[in-house]
C-alpha cells in the first residue's frame, strides 16, 4: 500500500505499438483489444504474430473491456516467462515519488510495490543502505535506459520541490514523518503536512533509517520554510516518560540493576537512550516519590 505520495514532476506516457516497438516487461502500453477468450482477452503484441498477442486475464481488468478498445496496461512477466499484461497501473507516475514497502531483496537490489501487479525493481545503486523486506522506503519512480520501469531511493530534488513551507508549524507541536536522507549532520524527513524537518544527530536515541517514520516535537523555525525536531519532551514533561524506561528496565531485571548516579554517561546512552542528566532527573524523581533506592552503585525498585 502506498501512503504517500507527492508532487509529480514528469508524466508516464503510454507506448504507441507500431512495427518498431519491442514490448517488454516492466513498462506501461496502450494496446488494442483483439480478440475475446473464456481467461480474458488478448492485446495487439504488435509484431503480427496472433503468438506474440498479450494476454489480460479477466482478474487482471479493473473494468469493462471490448473487443476495439484501447487499454492502459502495466506489463510483466507470468511464471511462465510470457509477457502479461495488468490494468493495474502504477499509484506514483514517472518523476513522482512516493512511500511504499519492499516487497522483496535479491543479489542484485530490491523490488518495490508502487501499485502494479508486480513489485518495480531497485537496483542496488539506487539504494540508501540496504532496506529490508517489509520496510517502508521513500522512492521515485523513472525510465531506465531501456524504457522499463525503475525506483530510486534518490528522491532529494523531489522532495525539495513536492514540500511546502511550514509557515503553520509552532514550536511544540509534536509532527510524524519518514526520513528520505541521512547525512553527517542527521536525518531528513517529510512529515505529513509535506513539512521537511531536521533531526540533528545529537538528538538520536539510537540507530535511525532511511524509511522509518519518527515523530518528533518541532523545536525550531527556519528561515527556509523548514523545521527542527526533537525526539525529547520539553524539561518538565520528560521526567515522567524516562523515569518508566527505568522502571520497565527494573523490572525485567527483577527489581535491580548496577547503574545509578555514578554509572559512566556512555554507559547511561547504550543501555537507556539517556542522557546522563537525564538520567539523574529520573532516577531523583523516582527516589523522590519513594519508588526505588540506591546502595553501592546499585538502583532497587521499592515498588
Amino acid at each position: 500500500m502506498i501512503w504517500k505520495t507527492c508532487g509529480a514532476t514528469h508524466r508516464a506516457l503510454p507506448t504507441k505499438v507500431n512495427k518498431m516497438t519491442t514490448l517488454q516487461e516492466n513498462s506501461i502500453a496502450t494496446l488494442e483489444v483483439l480478440r475475446q477468450s473464456d481467461m480474458g482477452v488478448f492485446l495487439n503484441g504488435g509484431t503480427g504474430n496472433t503468438n506474440d498477442d498479450i494476454l489480460l486475464h479477466k482478474n487482471q481488468q479493473t473494468g469493462d473491456v471490448n473487443v476495439g478498445d484501447k487499454v492502459t496496461v502495466f506489463l510483466y512477466h507470468d511464471p511462465s516467462g510470457r509477457l502479461t499484461a495488468s490494468m493495474r497501473l502504477p499509484k506514483i507516475k514517472v518523476g513522482q515519488i512516493g512511500y511504499a514497502p519492499v516487497i522483496n531483496t535479491t543479489r542484485f537490489g530490491a523490488f518495490v510495490d508502487v501499485g502494479t501487479e508486480r513489485g518495480i525493481f531497485m537496483p542496488f545503486a539506487e539504494m540508501k543502505g540496504r532496506p529490508k523486506e517489509g520496510e517502508y522506503v521513500w522512492v521515485k519512480l523513472y525510465e531506465d535506459k531501456s524504457h522499463r520501469l525503475a525506483v530510486s531511493m534518490e528522491v532529494e530534488d523531489e522532495m525539495r520541490r513536492a514540500s511546502r513551507a511550514a509557515t503553520d508549524a509552532k514550536i511544540g507541536d509534536w509532527v510524524e514523518g519518514a526520513v528520505y536522507n541521512m547525512t553527517d549532520q542527521g536525518a531528513y524527513l517529510m512529515t505529513r503536512e509535506r513539512w521537511i524537518a531536521f533531526l540533528h544527530r545529537s538528538e538520536f536515541n539510537g540507530p535511525i533509517l532511511i524509511g522509518q517514520m519518527i515523530k518528533g516535537r518541532i523545536t525550531y523555525l527556519r528561515e527556509d520554510g523548514r523545521i527542527n525536531i526533537s525526539l525529547r519532551q520539553t524539561k518538565e514533561n520528560a521526567i515522567n516518560p524516562d523515569a518508566e524506561r527505568i522502571l520497565d528496565f527494573l523490572k525485567q531485571r527483577k527489581g535491580k540493576m548496577p547503574y545509578g548516579d555514578k554509572t559512566a554517561p556512555a554507559v547511561i546512552k547504550a543501555k537507556f537512550g539517556l542522557s546522563k542528566a537525564a538520567f539523574k532527573r529520573a532516577l531523583g524523581h523516582l527516589m523522590k516519590e519513594k519508588k526505588i533506592h540506591q546502595d553501592q552503585g546499585w538502583t532497587y525498585l521499592d515498588m
